[in-house]
Order: structure tokens, then sequence, then C-alpha cells
């Protein structure tokens, strides 16, 4: 078992940056994605960082604007966010799965971005 407590979303002018942050508190590292979903549209991937923090890898929509890395340490996952876009605006779910290959069965609660244009 795993908690995902998300923060850093708020309200952003189109070419801004914001950073994402999960804390997560749990007997060990989990692989870790980043999930989005807007208004009136399913849930997407975004970023996902394996349990050490070696492997990444991110949507297409957002290569080369997001970052995702982890601390391990601060046993806490970060969205680094830049060039925002105004299709940016959703609620940022990270999530984590027990192993590769499975359902991301732990989510956090989500928080929102709004990306003016």
């Amino acid at each position: 078992q795993v908690q995902l407590v998300e923060s850093g979303g708020g309200l952003v002018q189109a070419g801004g940056s914001l950073r994402l942050s999960c804390a997560a508190s749990g007997r060990r590292s989990y692989d870790m994605g980043w999930f989005r979903q807007a208004p009136g549209k399913e849930r997407e991937f975004v970023a996902h960082i394996n349990w050490s923090g070696a492997s990444t890898f991110c949507a297409d929509s957002v290569k080369g604007r997001f970052t995702i890395s982890r601390d391990n340490a601060k046993n806490t996952v970060y969205l680094q966010m830049n060039n925002l876009k105004p299709e940016d605006t959703a609620v940022y779910y990270c999530a984590a799965r027990d192993a590769y290959g499975a359902m991301y069965d732990y989510w956090g609660q989500g928080t929102q971005v709004t990306v003016s244009s």
C-alpha cells in the first residue's frame, strides 16, 4: 500500500511553468506515473518514471516541455512543466504501480492545472 499526496497545481499564463510534486508514503519505491484528465475527456497518460528513476518516458504531446523526476530520499516524484499551453489544462494525478506492466492501482487526489491563453 502507498498513499500519494499531490501539490503544485494552480493558474498560469500560456508559456509559463509549474512544478507538480507527489509525496508518497510506503514501504518501498514504486514505478510512478503522471496522468491528466480534462473536462469531458478520458484520463490520459503524461509521463512515467521507474522505481529507481533510471528510466523515464513522456507522452508525445508533452515531450520537450515536461520532465518527470524523483527524489527517493524524499520519496517524492516531480513533474516540471514548461511552456504550458491552454490544452494542458486538466486535473493532474500521480499514480503508482506494484510491478512492471501492472495497472496503476494507487492514485493521488489530483491537482488542478489551468493555463490561460
